[in-house]
């Protein structure tokens, strides 16, 4: 059964394989082009985000990386503690609190701080900031601020990094007077240097950063996002004065979002057309790693000696590993600011020793109120500063998730639509096309999750299971046109040569034959009027009348063969060939042929009572059957073809037809026809024979009636052949003779009695040599 299955398949793909491929090249181009215009975006945003929390999700804490937040319960403290919001104010707090915050983090050994905020507002006390920038200076502390760009910027000048940068002298500034009496050694500052003017020249020396692609691509504009590009140009916001060169960098903070609102992905540099510009995390690490510029080449990031994996345009997306409060330890800024007024008072803090020791800081807003959450793969509410983190903690020690190659995408977009086209359409099983569709898209989903988690690669999967599913529909649709053809094609075939009943119960069951030929047991009969050249001989001068009495003998035959479920092969002259078992699979195709074969000669018996009173000429037909496996299906020319069989067991049918005439039997079965129905029927057993051109005997019957229905005179005579039989098997003619001439007394209309009487009486004047028992059937 396996082995027909797939030989079904194959013989499916040889004669369908261009319609596969064209199929699945049509879903494959539709699929490429719904991607390409945008249609797929948010069902391949979808497919990712869950993919990426499956598979990538609950990664250990990071060991590099410490989040300060800026949590709504800091607000609430400070703003409760009249001391502390005399000091630094409500939110915004003044310069004076970071100020606090850095000395801390110096104190506690932090590697740097990532401040996830502008500074581009001056203060009402510009003390504060001046305070803040020699605080900075003053610690060494590596300190970063962010900046945003704006379409109303004012642009910068080109900065020339092969220049010093030249500054103008500062003027003098007040001292600033201690904010409260609290803690007045800590907050009384030094006389603060005046605010520094900067030259055009240094502050776009301060804001940008040498970026550039070694193969002469554009990198994106201030502005850009991965979904879109930004139409009026945008320029750098730069921090106050006071900070721009206090601070050890400033990095872009823009929240390249995607077009629904997450934060996928980030790019490292942009520019405004004049300059080039980073991202803050790029800053921070090029001065961790001694980079002097950032370069990108084909999929490669580079910094220093160091580098990452990138797309094409060179963007990248974050591996998050999981939501912040799982892959980060989180540190509220009111504990920090806690400590330092510990160590401000000599006792010692409240945080573990090693909290920030070696680590890098960012500090960020997670309270609600700041206006900072915004939407990540892992969840719709995430502090922005997650993306900063996640940034920091891949260049530190990590990957980034890169697109797939176009032509890789691509590829499996085809191979999907291919295999579910070629699978649908050779197997052709209902169960596989509900299953497979579903099954195709939930393969996508490891397939795709599985190489996020291993290679840090993302293959698109909604364009491949479009692709698929669009093949499926095709396949489907294709398969059912072909079921029409080919039911139409087996309606026309097949209704003059079956029970229409039957031709569609056929269709019904979807019991289509295999029309290119398939191996298949099956029953054949054979039938053949007696005589019928001298039949012919009586009506040479009325051709018309011969044809009428051959129609009606015809149609007698046909009718009780194709009630039985029989489809008529061919008439050769007076000969029917039928099939039992085929085009219409059937268990009991024996069974059938046997029945037909009985029915059919009843109705001729009928007919030449018919034909006596008619005064035409005696019918007497002679039929065969024989059950075996025979290659059935179309054969013939391409201008004529017909549904028949072929094999060893047609032919044996067709020997046991004409052998009736040796036998004096009007039915003779073959030996597996006998096997399959013995239960149904009652037979003689007539004797053994060899074939022309085979060497194995094979015992024939004589069908005499159904299994009951025979009469007891009937069976007193085959009870008396067997007999006969037995005792010719022995050589013991002159015995088995006088049992036969018994029973030839009692039933002279008897052949097969007769006949074996005569082959007892021949042997006894001349036994042949080799006598052993079997009869050799020749054609």
């Amino acid at each position: 059964m396996a082995g027909e299955t797939w030989k079904t398949i194959q013989e499916r793909w040889r004669h369908h394989r261009l319609q596969m491929i064209g199929i699945a090249l049509v879903a494959a181009l539709i699929a490429w082009a719904c991607e390409r215009t945008g249609v797929l975006e948010s069902t391949e945003h979808i497919a990712y985000d869950e993919a990426l929390v499956r598979y990538t999700g609950g990664r250990e804490k990071s060991q590099q990386v410490v989040v300060v937040a800026i949590d709504q319960s800091t607000l609430d403290r400070i703003s409760q503690d009249p001391q502390l919001q005399l000091n630094f104010g409500n939110w915004p707090y003044t310069r004076t609190l970071w100020a606090r915050i850095a000395q801390e983090m110096k104190a506690a050994g932090a590697r740097a701080v990532l401040f996830d905020a502008v500074m581009d507002e001056r203060t009402a006390d510009e003390s504060a900031d001046l305070g803040f920038a020699q605080v900075l200076r003053e610690t060494g502390l590596p300190f970063y601020v962010g900046m945003a760009s704006s379409g109303t910027a004012k642009p910068l000048a080109r900065a020339d990094f092969t220049a010093p940068v030249p500054l103008k002298a500062p003027e003098p500034a007040p001292t600033p007077e201690p904010p409260g009496d609290t803690f007045p050694e800590e907050f009384e500052d030094a006389a603060a240097p005046a605010t520094p003017v900067l030259t055009d020249q240094a502050l776009a020396r301060a804001l940008a950063f040498p970026a550039r692609w070694t193969d002469g691509k554009a990198l994106p504009r201030l502005g850009d996002t991965p979904s879109r590009k930004a139409s009026p140009p945008r320029y750098p916001v730069p921090p106050t004065p006071a900070l721009v060169g206090a601070v050890n960098g400033v990095g872009l903070v823009d929240m390249e979002a995607d077009g629904d609102g997450s934060i996928r992905r980030t790019a490292f540099a942009y520019t405004d057309g004049t300059n080039t510009y980073v991202t803050l995390p790029v800053r921070m690490m090029a001065d961790l790693l001694g980079a002097k510029e950032v370069t990108l080449s084909g999929r490669t990031l580079r910094l220093g000696e160091r580098t990452w994996r990138v797309n094409d345009d060179g963007s990248a997306a974050l591996d998050y590993g999981g939501p912040l409060e799982e892959r980060f330890k989180t540190v509220l800024l009111f504990d920090v600011l806690d400590d330092w007024i510990r160590r401000s008072k000599g006792r010692e803090p409240g945080l573990a020793a090693d909290t920030f020791r070696d680590k890098v800081v960012v500090i960020g807003g997670t309270a609600v109120g700041l206006n900072d959450i915004k939407a990540t793969p892992f969840s719709p509410m995430q502090p922005g500063l997650v993306k900063q983190a996640t940034v920091v903690d891949t260049l530190l020690s990590g990957a980034f998730i890169t697109r797939a190659p176009e032509g890789v995408d691509l590829g499996l977009t085809f191979l999907v639509a291919l295999v579910s086209a070629v699978l649908l359409m050779t197997a052709r099983w209902t169960m596989l096309e509900v299953v497979w569709p579903l099954a195709l898209v939930q393969g996508l989903f490891v397939l795709t999750g599985l190489l996020l988690k291993t290679t840090h690669t993302h293959v698109l999967m909604a364009m491949p299971a479009l692709a698929g599913v669009g093949a499926s529909v095709g396949a489907l649709a294709f398969n059912h046109l072909v079921a029409n053809r080919e039911t139409q094609f087996i309606r026309q075939a097949f209704h003059r040569f079956m029970e229409p009943k039957l031709v569609e119960q056929m269709i019904r069951s979807r019991q289509l034959p295999r029309l290119d030929g398939e191996n298949k047991e099956i029953t054949a009969f054979f039938s053949d009027i007696r005589g019928f050249s001298t039949f012919s001989e009586r009506f040479k001068e009325d051709p018309r009348q011969l044809v009428r009495i051959l129609n009606t003998y015809l149609t007698a035959v046909s009718g009780a063969l194709l009630r039985e479920g029989g489809c008529l092969d061919k008439y050769i002259g007076d000969a029917v060939v039928c099939l039992f078992g085929a085009p219409m699979a059937q268990e009991d195709h024996a069974v059938r042929a046997c029945r037909g074969a009985l029915a059919a000669k009843a109705a001729v018996e009928a007919l030449r009572v018919d034909f006596r009173e008619k005064g035409f000429p005696d019918v007497y037909t002679r039929i065969g059957v024989n059950s075996a496996v025979n290659f059935v299906g179309n054969f013939g020319s391409d201008q004529l073809f017909s549904y028949t069989a072929i094999g060893d067991g047609m032919n044996l049918a067709a020997r046991l037809e004409g052998a009736n005439k040796a036998y004096g039997s009007v039915i003779m079965i073959g030996p597996r026809t006998y096997e399959l129905a013995r239960e149904h029927i009652e037979v003689r057993e007539l004797d053994r024979v060899r074939v022309a051109g085979k060497t194995e005997a094979v015992t024939v019957y004589e069908l005499l009636a159904l299994r009951g229905q025979l009469d007891a005179s009937t069976r007193q005579t085959v009870a008396r052949y067997h007999q006969a039989l037995g005792l010719y098997r022995e050589a013991r003619f002159a015995e088995a003779a006088a049992v036969l001439e018994a029973e030839a007394a009692r039933s002279p209309e008897d052949g097969p009695t007769g006949k074996l009487l005569e082959r007892c009486r021949e042997y006894l004047e001349s036994l042949p040599e080799n006598f052993d028992g079997v009869a050799n059937l020749e054609k």
